[in-house]
């Protein structure tokens, strides 16, 4: 059976990175799965949150926005306080891309990870993650390159995926119109290593059963793997051996597909 975009049940989107695209970040990437955009960008800051101070380690944490006409109607402007899902969305970053990082070789620093989604058409928070850990790992070379922090500081790649059961068809990488009519809607974040960083699984209507879990967790983690194979391809021609090298420790790269 295929989808009305035309791609298999267990297809994702075509991914695309387009690394550099802030002269200013310290990482920046602009991340595309079909017509979910999203510019993700790095900060480097010579300091950490108080309550971290002395403590020798460092800090990694992301914040989340939707552009107002990144949305099929336009999206108000946060201004008066971030809404409960833009919260819990910019903690789902944070908790993923700090899985990646050995927090005491980055020493007391922290990395901001803006994630500013230009289009939305599903996956934004998954792809968030994907292409965040692509402008992390840039924004790690540099200090690495200037001798600030150690080889040792990525521990592992990481990247998310969302599947989903519609119409009592198992699906990977929903778009907005299969996410808005799914029976069961999972995020799956993983690291290069195969472990699960974080699963959101929620029934919208029935519930499902273990077996309907497993089946998803599988799906997830063989469009996880395709995406790995990409941000090697893509942190390989920008010249980013730490996130190269953190991939390709977790098995990435032994049956790598082109980045598309």
């Amino acid at each position: 059976m295929q989808r009305s975009s035309g791609r298999q049940l267990h297809e994702a989107r075509p991914v695309r990175f387009t690394p550099g695209v802030q002269e200013y970040a310290e990482g920046s990437v602009l991340i595309e799965m079909g017509r979910t955009r999203v510019l993700c960008a790095a900060t480097v800051a010579d300091s950490v949150p108080r309550w971290r101070a002395g403590s020798g380690e460092g800090w990694i944490t992301a914040e989340y926005a939707l552009l107002p006409r990144s949305t099929h109607t336009r999206t108000q402007r946060e201004t008066a306080g971030l809404s409960g899902r833009t919260q819990e969305i910019k903690r789902l970053i944070g908790r993923s891309l700090r899985a990646a990082v050995n927090l005491a070789e980055l020493g007391e620093r922290t990395i901001i990870v803006d994630c500013d989604v230009l289009q939305a058409d599903g996956g934004t928070r998954t792809a968030s993650i994907t292409g965040g850990f692509v402008a992390l790992a840039l924004a790690v070379e540099g200090l690495w390159r200037k001798r600030l922090v150690t080889s040792r500081v990525l521990r592992t790649g990481v990247a998310a995926i969302s599947v989903g059961i519609v119409a009592r068809r198992y699906m990977l990488d929903l778009d907005y119109d299969e996410d808005s009519r799914a029976d069961v809607d999972a995020n799956v974040v993983m690291t290069a290593g195969n472990q699960f960083v974080e699963v959101q699984a929620t029934a919208e209507g029935a519930p499902f059963s273990r077996r309907d879990l497993d089946r998803l967790l599988a799906l997830a983690e063989r469009g996880i793997r395709e995406l790995f194979a990409a941000q090697l391809d893509t942190l390989k021609q920008a010249g980013a051996e730490l996130g190269a090298r953190a991939l390709e420790q977790g098995g990435v790269g032994q049956a790598s597909s082109s980045n598309r």
